[in-house]
């Protein structure tokens, strides 16, 4: 079971790994290494989601393309300085792992449970073909002081709801990790392929506060 101090962001995934270890920081002379995992959406899409891994956990000299690996993490965030300005760089750090023989149904492959604060207003808008849409940047926090920030994305009903908080609102969200390309304009001529991950809401509800 995971630790109550944690208990407010719970992820599962199982996918496909797709890449091989990549090396991302140390801490305390543990080692962390980024490998990103292919996850089937009920569409038949898939989302490429990054993991972090402790050197601890896993081989991490090994190639496990191919393979198929189930997580129970985090959702985490960090900022990225680049230039003069900050990037929200988001993973699923790994807590525990297994690998197995056969996909579970789709259902289950890919679930997030959040329990955080609003910190920005709701951008709330309809597309092009009348479908509405409410943005929210979720604040989850951390033992020590620290926080997360998620970006999570809801639709229809949901989105109507969720335009509404304030910022400070004390919720709690159900869904899955999604990826999702863009592109992003770094000058006049020059523009660049980038990913977003965010949490695609499925259920989102007021938090009951003691």
């Amino acid at each position: 079971m995971l630790d109550k101090v944690i208990e407010n962001n719970q992820v599962t995934i199982m996918g496909e790994i797709v890449s091989e270890f990549t090396y991302s920081h140390e801490v305390f002379g543990e080692g962390f290494y980024t490998v990103e995992v292919s996850v089937n959406r009920l569409s038949n899409m898939a989302d490429i989601i990054p993991l972090m891994i402790s050197e601890r956990l896993i081989d991490v000299t090994q190639d496990y393309r191919g393979q198929i690996i189930e997580v129970i993490g985090q959702f985490r965030s960090y900022n990225r300085h680049e230039g003069n300005r900050n990037r929200l760089v988001l993973s699923i750090f790994v807590r525990e792992l297994e690998f197995a023989e056969e996909l579970k149904e789709q259902s289950k492959t890919n679930q997030i449970y959040l329990d955080g604060y609003i910190c920005k207003p709701p951008v709330y808008r309809r597309t092009p073909l009348g479908r509405e849409i409410a943005d929210l940047l979720i604040a989850v926090n951390r033992p020590y002081g620290k926080s997360d920030y998620i970006p999570c994305i809801s639709w229809g009903r949901n989105a109507r709801y969720a335009a509404s908080f304030a910022v400070g609102s004390h919720i709690e969200v159900w869904g899955r990790v999604q990826s999702r390309e863009y592109t992003k304009k770094i000058s006049e001529e020059e523009t660049e392929k980038r990913v977003a991950y965010e949490v695609s809401i499925s259920k989102i509800e007021m938090a009951l506060d003691d």
